[in-house]
């Protein structure tokens, strides 16, 4: 019998805690949003300025700020200045592991 290369879940089943679950939550809201996966996905490969992912994804600045800003407060995206400007990078492989198995999945179908 084939295996299926899956993450196996804890072998503890107990009941999920309310931060954890709320942080899940947050994930998942985080990554139900085309403009936040476009973002992530473009920053999958390397880090960008706000002015770069606005122009390769077309849109507008402030679209891609307010984007950076609930992905930063959740922690899934950082930022490093240089001079003025501020680069952007992804800050939580887990998340780009189930970001790109999800589109995988979605270009198999």
């Amino acid at each position: 019998m084939e295996k299926d290369n899956q993450i196996p879940f804890e072998q503890d089943h107990d009941e999920l805690d309310e931060e954890t679950l709320f942080i899940v939550s947050q994930t998942f809201k985080a990554l139900s949003e085309p403009t936040r996966i476009r973002i992530l996905h473009l920053l999958s490969d390397k880090e960008h300025s706000v002015n770069e992912i606005a122009e390769k994804l077309s849109l507008l600045q402030t679209t891609v700020s307010h984007q950076l800003r609930f992905l930063k407060n959740l922690r899934l995206v950082k930022y490093r200045r240089e001079g003025t400007t501020l680069y952007y990078s992804h800050d939580d492989n887990h998340v780009m592991d189930i970001l790109k198995q999800t589109i995988s999945h979605a270009r198999h179908h």
